[in-house]
């Protein structure tokens, strides 16, 4: 096998072992056994297990980041919002082991090309919607980093829920992501308080005319 084809063999094996192991519980004899080479040949390719998770990883990047960069094209909010729920659900179902091993643990002290960093690009690109949508409606544009990340948020957990279930299809969870997503964004407070903080000020209310 030549080189180059050696070395995305050894990627897609190592995928599947990171994604079923996790980086701590991977090592490199599992994935030289599953490709049927030696310990040395993955070396050889990668330098070692970090330089080699660190290649599926970026690959895995890349490929989410593509898949949701498109959803930022449509003209409407609404259309991001459910194109970006669709493709962020059609890139786990094409490629769970990938997603598996974005979720899973990564090397102590690693800061980039995990799905965190993945979600906070997503949200700084939803926070430039909102904010003009913000402006548009008359909330508080300061707002906008923290909603973006409770967007982002919530499809990226529903993602790992839906990674174990598999159930409804991924178009029905697409659409019920949105529907609470968009429906609560139209109807956002200008000043939002808790029913807490609401009761606890009626309380000291009393209390003081007391």
């Amino acid at each position: 096998m030549a080189a180059p084809q050696r070395r995305e063999q050894l990627i897609g094996v190592a995928r599947s072992v990171f994604a079923e192991r996790g980086y701590q519980g991977a090592a490199i004899e599992e994935i030289a056994d599953r490709a049927g080479v030696s310990k040395p040949v993955v070396y050889q390719h990668f330098g070692g297990k970090e330089g080699l998770y660190a290649v599926v990883v970026d690959r895995e990047v890349q490929r989410l980041t593509s898949a949701i960069a498109g959803s930022f094209d449509a003209v409407h909010p609404r259309l991001v919002a459910e194109s970006a729920a669709e493709a962020f659900l059609s890139y786990i179902e094409e490629h769970e082991d990938g997603f598996r091993v974005l979720v899973r643990d990564a090397p102590v002290g690693a800061s980039d090309g995990t799905l965190a960093s993945v979600l906070d690009d997503v949200a700084v690109r939803a926070e430039r919607l909102l904010v003009d949508e913000f402006g548009e409606r008359g909330f508080d544009e300061n707002t906008a980093p923290m909603y973006a990340r409770m967007l982002v948020g919530a499809v990226a957990l529903v993602g790992e829920w839906w990674l174990e279930v598999r159930e409804p299809p991924r178009e029905v969870v697409a659409a019920h992501v949105v529907n609470l997503l968009w429906n609560g964004l139209r109807h956002l407070e200008h000043a939002p308080t808790t029913l807490l903080r609401a009761e606890r000020r009626s309380r000291r209310t009393v209390e003081d005319e007391i």
